[in-house]
């Protein structure tokens, strides 16, 4: 027994909820009433009638975290206890905390299963809802249905060949047979790899061979992409190949052996298996694999490899399994209320990203919801109308896709009134778009992400029970079981307050890059600390703000210049529509502030109008120098939505003449 000492009365307990104390190295870092539930045993209970000071049995010690390598203090942050509804902040039990360190502690043990197993449980309980509505296809399939187009593609891809472990390539804009090709691919254990439908040869070429995927499934054409076409002119053998037999053996691809093109006219293409062709091809022997490969699957095993968004250099495979994308998207929609309410989710995001494929689709399954994709690609009015007819409760985007939304002339002609919540993230979003969302569009429950793909993706996310305010301002708390940590460049854990290093670890960091699973990669560190590249402050609350990355980082005469602070300041001119902030070269200073600026419809503004309603407000080294207004289809996006700042800079060089300025960095 051990006798614990409330400074501050405790919160009236729920009706018959004992209250759960959680010991980690002998320090109590969470506090809560919950109901009785079988993973109790890591905890100390207290009976809800007892009064301070209270006696407290410990029924087992919460395991243990490895050694942490910055020299910090051991102990969680109590500031994120409170994540879940029925917690209570404990700081009596510790010093407030001052350095840049906060664990997710949470009532809500991590799942332990895969996601095939989380497919199956959910047809089982809603065999007739709907998981997943195409509504430009006019395709709407229910859990079952899903789970048997899954089983069937499954089996026809054994049929092929593929077995546990191959990889599947899916180079596909948001359609159907991208999710039956996920799933599947979770049911066999193999690892399906989301090739980004914007790539053309050279970069498929990388994507295909980094990996070694066996099997490719592609549309024949997508808008002004050619699939098929881009294909035929890789693999020769393509044109004398006979029309619906996809068995490949070409030097172009060594690894690859079937290709197979979906398409909605049905017809057929020289050296490629038809989609439905495959669906059929399943056997009594294949569907034994199946069950076989299945239920050897484990939650560690890798089931997809994520491309990284490549805004420079080279893109790389961050491996991901079971265990990390399961459990991220569990937590976020748990977070995001899916398990309190019914909840159709508008998802305009691109699948092969993982704001798509696990915040998305995986979330939608694990909390056994509808997800609903307005377009094969993101199309602001398609977005528009989803969310009108489907009565679509959640929207996820990026904010460069809100404001596109919600600019369109047709954005005044629809109901969204059905709107409860949704999700920004995948870059920073200006506090002056949150308050639209919220205000505009009704999104009480505005919530800011943050992550990347390497961390499955989500490691912090607002909480719905603070003020919006305070929510739109940074991109909120720690997930729950992920710890994150703010270091400078000696590697010393900074104070609260003080920028830098972000890093990030828990059971969401991958599995590692696929040519570096096994002897590790320079990313994440022996003690499996993720380093997540952005620079990041942590306030007192322990929510963090991402102040830029550290690549983006200008440095002018000796002063660091964070883009998003400026661009945050400017998105604030009432002229303005987006704002974006990158670095020039400057004889002088070294570098120089560029601002690429996109106004209001019908908005007028100057360059010294711009420099002159910053002067005074910002400091003198941060007013840009050089401003460039620009229309919505000169900014140069990933498909994700995120602004390649390094094609902005290279455009910037060429249209003011710098292309030859040498500056400190350049020498």
């Amino acid at each position: 027994m051990i006798r614990l000492f409330f400074t501050s009365p405790l919160p009236p307990p729920p009706s018959s909820s004992p209250l759960f104390v959680l010991f980690r190295r002998g320090v109590v870092t969470c506090a809560a009433f919950v109901p009785p539930s079988p993973f109790a045993s890591s905890f100390a209970k207290i009976p809800s009638h007892a009064c301070p000071p209270v006696m407290v049995t410990v029924v087992r010690n919460a395991a243990v975290s490895p050694p942490r390598p910055f020299g910090f203090d051991p102990r969680p942050s109590p500031s994120i206890c409170h994540s879940p509804p029925n917690s209570m902040d404990i700081h009596s039990f510790a010093d407030q905390p001052t350095k840049s360190y906060v664990h997710g502690c949470s009532v809500q043990p991590l799942l332990f299963e895969t996601i095939a197993e989380r497919l199956r449980t959910a047809a089982s309980k809603w065999p007739s809802r709907e998981f997943v509505i195409f509504k430009r296809e006019g395709i709407r399939k229910s859990y079952a249905e899903v789970l048997a187009d899954s089983e069937r593609l499954a089996a026809g891809l054994i049929h092929l060949g593929m077995e546990k472990g191959d990889r599947l390539g899916i180079w596909s804009p948001n359609k159907y047979e991208w999710i039956t090709a996920q799933f599947a691919s979770a049911l066999a254990g193999f690892v399906l790899v989301n090739v980004n439908p914007m790539y053309h040869s050279e970069d498929l070429c990388y994507a295909v061979e980094k990996v070694g995927i066996k099997t490719l499934i592609a549309p024949p054409t997508f808008k002004r992409t050619d699939y098929y076409g881009i294909l035929r002119e890789l693999i020769p053998e393509l044109e004398e190949a006979p029309r619906g037999d996809g068995r490949l053996c070409t030097d172009t691809f060594p690894k690859l052996r079937n290709l197979i093109i979906f398409d909605a006219e049905k017809r057929t293409f020289n050296g490629a298996w038809a989609y439905d062709a495959v669906m059929g091809m399943g056997t009594a022997e294949s569907r034994r694999k199946l069950a076989q490969y299945e239920a050897s699957t484990q939650p560690d095993d890798p089931c997809n490899i994520q491309y990284t968004s490549g805004t420079t250099g080279k893109p790389k495979g961050a491996t991901l399994t079971h265990h990390n994308i399961l459990n991220n998207a569990f937590f976020v929609g748990l977070r995001a209320g899916y398990a309190d309410h019914r909840t159709v989710i508008c998802i305009p995001n691109p699948l092969y990203h993982c704001f798509g494929c696990v915040m998305g689709s995986l979330a939608a399954l694990v909390h056994f919801q509808t997800c609903v994709f307005p377009a094969p690609s993101f199309e602001p009015l398609a977005a528009l109308q989803a969310i009108h007819e489907e009565r679509c409760t959640a929207v996820y985007g990026t904010p460069t896709m809100y404001i596109d939304m919600m600019s369109h002339a047709e954005y005044p002609s629809f109901d969204y009134s059905s709107i409860r919540s949704g999700i920004v993230a995948g870059a920073p979003c200006p506090v002056t778009l949150c308050s639209r969302l919220v205000n505009e569009l009704g999104m009480k429950d505005l919530q800011v992400c943050y992550g990347t793909t390497e961390t499955s993706p989500v490691s912090f996310m607002s909480i719905r029970e603070d003020p919006p305010e305070q929510r739109i301002r940074n991109v909120g708390h720690i997930m729950d079981h992920l710890e994150a940590v703010i270091v400078d460049k000696e590697g010393r854990v900074t104070p609260r307050g003080q920028r830098g290093d972000l890093f990030v670890r828990g059971y969401s960091v991958m599995y590692g890059y696929w040519d570096s699973v096994t002897h590790g990669s320079s990313e994440v560190t022996k003690d499996r600390w993720y380093r997540t590249g952005d620079i990041g402050l942590m306030h007192p609350s322990g929510t963090v703000s991402i102040v830029g990355r550290s690549k983006d980082m200008i440095v002018r005469g000796g002063e660091n210049v964070y883009p998003t602070e400026v661009e945050q300041f400017i998105d604030r001119h009432p002229a303005v529509a987006d704002v974006h902030i990158i670095g020039v070269p400057d004889e002088r200073y070294g570098e120089a502030i560029c601002a690429w600026i996109r106004l209001k419809n019908d908005a007028t503004a100057t360059a010294e109008e711009i420099r002159e309603y910053c002067k005074g407000k910002i400091a003198h080294y941060k007013v840009p120098k050089y401003v460039l207004f620009k229309d919505v289809s000169d900014f140069p996006m990933t498909v994700t939505g995120k602004i390649k700042k390094f094609e902005m800079r290279e455009e910037s060089l060429r249209e003011l003449g710098l292309e030859k300025v040498k500056s400190h960095f350049s020498e």
